[in-house]
């Protein structure tokens, strides 16, 4: 209906976009300046499959188009159930006041341009591992980067996870 309230729904992606040298790409926030995070969002209605959140969320955060630069998308099979900020709790239905997160994991075959999306970052830039989930603000996406070394492609291997 016409002027009705569209609520976000509490279930995300959150995509560690990196190169092979595990260099991982970091996003400053355009409405909390200083805060840094991989590409994040929430699927855009119940019957929207994860990959297609991220492969929508890459593009309209970042300006990647995943199959364009041959990059390689990975479920890693993980989630994470997190207490929504209460900054941001306005746009979820009353009373929601959890999310789950799934991670994936976007290797690159190198760092790309990246067009940002002005109404949803400032800022990107190029880490190495550590430094990137150093400078993350959410624990979750600090976590999930963290764990890229277990599920980066091992270089030159096709077959890994």
């Amino acid at each position: 209906m016409a002027g009705e309230r569209r609520w976000k729904i509490p279930e995300s992606v959150l995509v560690v976009i990196h190169t092979p040298a595990l260099e991982v790409l970091l996003l400053e926030r355009a409405d909390h300046p200083g805060y840094w995070q991989s590409v994040t969002g929430s699927i855009a209605d119940a019957s929207e499959p994860l990959e297609q959140t991220c492969r929508r969320e890459v593009a309209e955060e970042t300006g990647i188009d995943i199959d364009a630069v041959g990059a390689r998308l990975a479920d890693w099979h993980l989630s994470n159930l997190y207490e929504i900020y209460p900054i941001w709790r306005q746009r979820y239905a009353p009373g929601v006041t959890h999310n789950t997160e799934h991670v994936y994991g976007l290797t690159l075959p190198a760092r790309v341009p990246v067009v940002l999306s002005a109404r949803e970052h400032l800022a990107h830039q190029w880490l190495p591992w550590l430094e990137a989930a150093e400078r993350c603000f959410s624990p979750s996406n600090a976590e999930a980067i963290l764990q890229l070394p277990r599920f980066a492609p091992i270089s030159g291997s096709e077959d890994s996870p």
